[in-house]
């Protein structure tokens, strides 16, 4: 009789994992008008305007806000994009990014 070798096949499955997630924050500033900062937020960030008010009270009294959650790519462009819009207007706006944990 003949030996037949039998060897295990094994399989390599793919983990795919789901980008990083990064936070844009808005930064409080002494000098752009809470008029403007309600307008780029609703211009950029599509939010109502309840919710604009909300996040722009919310980094006065507390310095800073988070604004949305996007993948890395999406939260640098829109971060660049607001700030742009308040260096544009002669404002020291400031939207940052930073990984969420």
């Amino acid at each position: 009789m003949s030996e037949i070798a039998t060897n295990p096949r094994t399989q390599t499955q793919v983990k795919v994992e789901r980008p990083r997630l990064h936070k844009v924050i808005l930064v409080n500033d002494d000098y752009t008008p809470r008029e403007f900062v309600v307008f780029v937020l609703k211009a950029v960030f599509r939010t109502g305007d309840e919710e604009a008010y909300r996040i722009m009270m919310a980094a006065h009294q507390l310095g800073a806000c988070v604004v949305a959650v996007f993948t890395r790519d999406v939260a640098e462009t829109k971060a660049t994009e607001a700030t742009e819009a308040g260096r544009r207007k002669g404002y020291p706006l400031m939207f940052t990014t930073e990984p969420e944990e």
